[in-house]
This record gives structure tokens, sequence and C-alpha cells, in this order.
């Protein structure tokens, strides 16, 4: 229940799952979902590992990843809202996010993070293997946010078959933009 009310909801990773899903259909967006999942296995085990507890304890990491977190933000946002329509930039070089893209923006990710040191302090078994419980619970958590990130992706491409003219991709983009920038307000809410 954990995963999906934390990979279900609204964050930065589906906002950019339905612009992508919408521009690229689910099939090319693949890449990006494994990515996430991908790259949330490895923080949610650094984490589990010691990197939580570095984070925790100096407060001018948490500080760095929320700007570095939040300028990637804003860039992809950017990206997302002056994004032309896909029947203008055919021939462009326009594509999805790729899988080590995706990854490495989980680093940057506040959400995962808040995710990632959640879902350790806990469901992190106290006995046993700490890697091995580690790997088993980040595994565990991505087998479950799958379907989840995959709706996201899945809304997305729905919605593409359903923007018909240039002035309606502009909108949509426009809007998947702006949310994706809100997530920044989200970020320094604390």
């Amino acid at each position: 229940m954990f995963s999906v009310a934390m990979s279900g909801t609204p964050g930065p990773n589906n906002v950019m799952l339905t612009a992508s899903g919408a521009r690229y259909g689910y099939a090319r967006t693949l890449p990006h979902i494994a990515g996430i999942l991908g790259g949330c296995v490895v923080l949610f085990m650094a984490i589990a590992l010691g990197l939580g507890a570095v984070f925790e304890r100096y407060p001018s990491v948490q500080w760095s990843l929320r700007f570095i977190g939040s300028a990637y933000l804003l860039y992809l946002a950017w990206r997302i809202a002056t994004a032309p329509p896909p029947t203008l930039d055919a021939a462009g070089d326009a594509r999805p996010l790729n899988a080590w893209e995706a990854a490495a923006f989980q680093f940057a990710n506040p959400k995962a993070w808040i995710m990632g040191l959640t879902l350790t302090a806990s469901f992190l078994p106290a006995n046993g293997s700490l890697v091995v419980n580690a790997f088993l619970l980040a595994l565990l958590m991505e087998a479950v946010a799958f379907p989840c990130v995959s709706f996201w992706a899945l809304f997305g491409r729905t919605l593409g078959t359903r923007l018909r003219t240039p002035r309606a991709w502009r909108i949509f983009n426009g809007v998947m933009g702006l949310l994706t920038a809100a997530c920044v307000i989200l970020i320094f809410s604390d």
C-alpha cells in the first residue's frame, strides 16, 4: 500500500511520464519507466546502506539536493512546455528521456528521496543481511510501482490521441510544463 500511495500519486516522475506518453506513446516511454524503477532501486539501496544517514545528518546536502533537483525540474519543465506539437518536429531530434537519464534524475528527485527514507525507516527488517533486505525491499517497492507509473504513461498516451490540433498540443505541453515546474514549490514547502 505504501508503494501504491507513493508511486501512484502525482509528482515529477508521473507528470513527465504523462507528457512522454502523450507525445511518444507507451512503448517509447518504457525506457523512461525502466530508468525510474532502476534508479529508485539503486537510490533506495544506497539510502538503506548509509546514504540516508548522511542526508539527514548534513542539512547542506539536503539543500544542495533541493537546488539541483529544482534546477533540473525547471529545465525539464521548460523543455516540456516549449516542445512543438509532434507533427511539427517529426524530423527533429525530439525523444523521450532514456533509461540512464531517468535513473540519474532519481538522485535529484526529492520525492524519490522521501520515498526511500520513509521506506527504509519504516519497512527495512532489522534482522538478516542488510544488503539482501535492502535489495528485496527496493525490488518489491518498484515491482508494485511499475503498474502505477505505467498508468500515468498510458493516461498520457490516451490524452495524446485526443490532441488533434497544434494549438491543443501547445496548451497540453504548457500545462504539463507548469505542473512539472510546480513540483519545485513542493520541494521548498517544508
